[in-house]
C-alpha cells in the first residue's frame, strides 16, 4: 500500500491532456464536464453567490484545470475532478471488465444491495449519507459518517474511532476532491473498502491504495444526464443517465 496522498499526483498526471473543454455545468448536486467524454463530480454543498472564473473555462485544455485538484477552493477542486474524469472514464478498459449492477428499488443503492448478503451482521461504515440507507439498519451495524451530519449520522471526527473497528467501509470518491481520501483510506486499512459514486475515476491503481472494489458509473444517456444535472437533480441521475458498475481489485492487479 503506497502513500495515499500520491493519489493527487496520479490523477493530475492523467489530466495532462490537450483535449479542450466543451462544457461545464455546476448543478446543485452534480458538476459535469464535457470534453471528449463526460466526467462527473459531486458539487460542493457550500453556497456561493458567484465564481470569479465563470465564463472562462470552455475551450481551455483539461491540463490547465487538472492542477486545481490540489486547490482548497472546493469549486476549483470539483471542476478539476470532473475534468479529469472526462479524460479517464469514457475510454477506461476497466469499465469493460466491470459488471453492471441490477437496478435496485432505489437505483443509487444498487451497490449496497449487491453486497447485502456479505454485510449482514457486520460492522459497516459509510462515508457520506446515501438517501435510503436507513432501510438496511436492521441487517447490519451501519455507521453513516458525514461532514454535515443530520440526526442519526456521525460527524467526520468519528472516523478516527469507527473506521479502524469496521469490517467494511464504503468510501465516497468525493473524498478525493474534499482532501479527506488519504486519512480515510489509512484509517480503513483493516477493512474491505469499496470506493464508490459517480465521482469515481476508473483506475486500476486504486488497488495499491488499499481499495478492494471500485463501484462507479457509466453514462447511458448523456442528453438526459445533462438535463437532470442542469435542473438540480441528485439521485435522479440513476434513473435518467447513469448506471452503477462494480469491479473487484487486488493489490497490484485485477481480480480475474
Amino acid at each position: 500500500m503506497i502513500n495515499s496522498q500520491e493519489i493527487y499526483d496520479l490523477l493530475i498526471d492523467y489530466g495532462q491532456s490537450n483535449i479542450p473543454i466543451e462544457e461545464i455545468i455546476i448543478g446543485l448536486t452534480w458538476t459535469m464536464c464535457k470534453a471528449e467524454g463526460i466526467g462527473l463530480c459531486m458539487s460542493p454543498a457550500i453556497p456561493t453567490r458567484t465564481l470569479s472564473w465563470s465564463g472562462t473555462l470552455v475551450d481551455k485544455p483539461i491540463q490547465e484545470l487538472s492542477s486545481w485538484l490540489r486547490s482548497w477552493d472546493p469549486y476549483q477542486a470539483t471542476v478539476a475532478m470532473a475534468a479529469i474524469n472526462a479524460v479517464i472514464n469514457p475510454h477506461s478498459p476497466l469499465l469493460e471488465q466491470a459488471i453492471a449492477l441490477p437496478i435496485a428499488t432505489s437505483a443509487n443503492l444498487s451497490v449496497f444491495e449487491y453486497f447485502l448478503p456479505q454485510l449482514k451482521g457486520k460492522q459497516v461504515s459509510v462515508i457520506g449519507r446515501y438517501p435510503g440507507l436507513k432501510q438496511y439498519e436492521k441487517e447490519m451495524k451501519i455507521n453513516v459518517i458525514e461532514l454535515n451530519p443530520i440526526p442519526g449520522d456521525f460527524p467526520a471526527t468519528a472516523s478516527e474511532y469507527l473506521l479502524p473497528e469496521s469490517e467494511w467501509v464504503f468510501l465516497t470518491a468525493t473524498s478525493i476532491p474534499k482532501k479527506t481520501f488519504p486519512r480515510l483510506v489509512e484509517l480503513s486499512r483493516n477493512a474491505t473498502v469499496v470506493l464508490m459514486g459517480p465521482t469515481l475515476p476508473w483506475l486500476r491503481e486504486f488497488a495499491d491504495f488499499g481499495i478492494n472494489y471500485l463501484a462507479g458509473i457509466s453514462v447511458s444517456n448523456s442528453t438526459a444526464l445533462k438535463q437532470t444535472i442542469a435542473e438540480g437533480g441528485g439521485v435522479r441521475i440513476f434513473e435518467t443517465g447513469v448506471q452503477y458498475h462494480l469491479l473487484p481489485l487486488m493489490q497490484g492487479t485485477l481480480v480475474k
